[in-house]
């Protein structure tokens, strides 16, 4: 057997692919739980996008959402930690504080969010443009208050810690990898499992999904069967905020414990990548981040533990700056091979004007 791969990695060229595909099955079980910790706030903007576009509004300011909640759930854990005391619970290393401000995250989000649906829905104000404010006000007013406030705020109140699993069954042959990575999480982190899941449900097996999908695809057909577009929406787009914003506090709470300024890095833009990936429906927003966020491990693994041969010499080779920009060029590279073929909602990003009663 050994023998057979050492002729096809001799190959030219071709043989480079085969040792990357060895290089991914034996490298992707020990890295699926960073995989997966990597796509938490990918998957959190992505859920906002579905359920935003799912009704009929473009949000472009997923961004904004999640650099607010970030900010505000850092800064309130900061803030309330030495006021409610509290040592680190047994599950998750949970204080009051983080718990706070996890809430806190939640409805700065959903204020945001709030803002964005009364400029889309009431004012009609374009949408793309709406998105972009917020993202601006975000970016500017979130990186001056950090400014004032660190030289006089400690710059921590924690951070949730990971589950972890029983060997048991993180052991077991086959599976166990698969356990490990779902089990050996952060508790936002897994509620995005439970939240991908909740949505692909309800969206396409409820009542409230039914609605939504109609507001989103023929919404003058919807109002004549009794359903209010307007709260439909108003709804909606203030619920996805709270999403996007946890997505937010995965990156100051979770994954870190402390605020870097514009630290989501485009997270936003690239959760509104996997929902166009995803083609608008939950699980495969959810499969889409999971995509991106692998190419941003696998990249960083490759750097730091390159293959042998000559796959090995070819990512040695390569500028670290390769390595960093590997998410964006894949998200590029993907949305450029679904052009014309991923179809938004046939409302998405109108607005919806009643008409006068007779």
């Amino acid at each position: 057997m050994t023998e057979i791969l050492q002729l096809l990695y001799d190959i030219p060229i071709l043989g480079i692919v085969f040792q990357f595909a060895a290089y991914l099955i034996d490298t992707i079980p020990l890295i699926a739980p960073i995989i997966l910790t990597i796509a938490a706030p990918i998957g959190f903007a992505a859920m906002c996008g579905v359920v935003c576009e799912r009704s009929g509004v473009v949000n472009i300011g997923i961004e904004g959402i999640m650099l607010t909640g970030a900010f505000v759930g850092w800064l309130t854990g900061v803030v309330v930690a030495p006021i409610v005391g509290g040592a680190p619970g047994t599950i998750f290393g949970a204080t009051p504080g983080l718990v706070i401000g996890v809430v806190a995250a939640v409805l700065a989000g959903m204020l945001i969010s709030l803002l964005h649906a009364w400029l889309s829905i009431s004012v009609k104000a374009d949408q793309i443009i709406s998105g972009t404010i917020i993202n601006i006000l975000a970016a500017g007013l979130t990186t001056y208050l950090y400014t004032v406030i660190l030289p006089s705020s400690p710059t921590s109140a924690g951070a949730f810690t990971p589950f972890k699993a029983p060997t048991a069954l993180t052991d077991l042959p086959l599976v166990g990898w698969i356990i490990a990575t779902l089990l050996n999480q952060g508790p936002l982190t897994m509620s995005l499992i439970v939240l991908t899941i909740f949505l692909q449900v309800v969206l396409f097996r409820s009542r409230w999904g039914l609605r939504t999908r109609a507001v989103g695809e023929h919404p003058k057909a919807a109002e004549t069967v009794g359903v209010n577009v307007i709260r439909l929406r108003y709804r909606n787009v203030t619920l996805a905020g709270g999403l996007a914003a946890l997505g937010g506090a995965v990156l100051t709470m979770e994954i870190t414990s402390s605020f870097t300024v514009l630290g989501t890095a485009g997270r936003g833009f690239i959760g509104l990548a996997a929902m166009i990936v995803g083609r608008w429906t939950p699980l495969g927003a959810f499969g889409a981040a999971l995509l991106f966020a692998s190419s941003q491990a696998i990249g960083n693994t490759l750097s730091f533990k390159p293959p042998v041969g000559q796959l090995g010499n070819l990512t040695t080779s390569l500028p670290p700056e390769f390595y960093n920009a590997l998410p964006y060029i894949v998200t590029i590279v993907v949305l450029t091979g679904l052009i014309g073929r991923s179809v938004p909602p046939a409302a998405d990003g109108q607005p919806y004007e009643r008409e006068a009663a007779a």
